[in-house]
């Protein structure tokens, strides 16, 4: 696990509130939600109904429901999102090749840099239900979503068109579109990072740097980053940001001298993750002296150390006094154990 990839963004999002179908399908507020993502898919003309065969294979689908917040706590907006259940798909019937959207640290810290040092407007954009937009060469089938059946068809499946979230092939899928749009209007990919696009013009110049839904675009022409966001709306479905605020756990904050980043509120869902929130602070993380050994009883949890080790990489951006002690707990990977002094 390298701590330059942006592995654990999931944090920035909180987990409560979340509902089941049946408690959520009670509720008005996420009954709007349910009924907007069932308008962004048949707007977007994701699937056609068919005649079910048992010679196909049905993938389920199913409703998640996330509740997203503001760096302040505030309620964001309610998003329901049908989701395909993708550990259902069997390879090379209905996907072949899959690609994992990362970005990393090191690409975010330069670039942002670069334009601080240049003083250059950082701009930062959204896709709107950014799977929808990839193009599937699979045949894929899912069932149909709870509570949007038509009795008229109760042998029906849906035939997708275009991606879905949870499919295995959706971000490739995606992936595809976009970086064809943004290679066909002059952009070429970087050598180094394949979520940063570069645009070399006579009079200028661009950057581009993509993580799933979330674009961050700079230049040393604002005409430039204009009429770039312009033939983005022609062609996706987007909502402008404004200037970099809030980016994949990273808190941008302008200042005299340029940027402070920091990470507070991706600090604070670790401490709350861990329940630890409570704990007295310390100056030092670790003795810098301090031997770990593998013995001792096995860690309790395997998955929640290893969740906190990657989160914990991550951390590192902002927060470089923690890095000896990220690098000394990451060795022990393959041997968790609970006393290791």
């Amino acid at each position: 696990m390298s701590s330059s990839i942006l592995s654990f963004t999931m944090l920035s999002y909180s987990n409560e509130g979340t509902k089941g179908f049946k408690s959520a399908a009670k509720i008005p507020e996420w009954l709007v939600a349910m009924n907007e993502e069932i308008h962004a898919l048949k707007l977007n003309q994701t699937w056609d109904l068919v005649q079910r065969s048992s010679a196909k294979n049905v993938v389920g689908s199913k409703w998640v429901f996330r509740t997203k917040y503001h760096l302040d706590g505030t309620i964001d907006k309610l998003k329901a999102r049908l989701v395909a259940k993708g550990y259902t798909q069997l390879y090379g019937l209905d996907f072949n090749d899959t690609f994992s959207l990362v970005i990393r640290a090191s690409t975010v810290r330069l670039i942002l840099s670069i334009s601080v040092s240049r003083g250059w407007i950082i701009r930062q954009l959204e896709v709107k239900n950014v799977f929808l937009h990839g193009i599937l060469w699979e045949e894929v089938f899912i069932e149909r979503p709870l509570r949007y059946i038509d009795a008229s068809y109760p042998h029906h499946v849906c035939r997708l068109k275009k991606a879905i979230y949870g499919l295995k092939q959706a971000p490739r899928a995606w992936f595809h579109c976009f970086s064809t749009f943004l290679l066909s209007i002059g952009f070429s990919y970087s050598k180094s990072d394949s979520s940063l696009f570069v645009h070399s013009l006579a009079n200028g110049i661009l950057y581009l740097l993509l993580h799933v839904d979330d674009i961050v675009l700079t230049g040393n022409h604002q005409s430039l980053i204009g009429n770039l966001i312009e033939k983005l709306w022609d062609k996706f479905s987007m909502k402008d940001l404004g200037n970099l605020n809030y980016f994949l756990g990273l808190e941008a904050t302008p200042s005299a001298t340029g940027i402070f980043l920091s990470q507070l509120k991706y600090a604070r869902d670790i401490l709350l993750r861990a329940n630890l929130l409570d704990s007295k602070p310390i100056a030092t993380p670790i003795v810098i002296s301090t031997h770990l050994t593998t013995a001792g009883s096995l860690f309790h949890s395997l998955s929640t150390y290893h969740f906190l080790v990657g989160v914990l990489q991550y951390l590192t951006i902002t927060s470089p006094d923690i890095t000896h002690a990220v690098n000394l707990v990451s060795q022990f990977m393959h041997a968790i154990k609970d006393h290791r002094f």
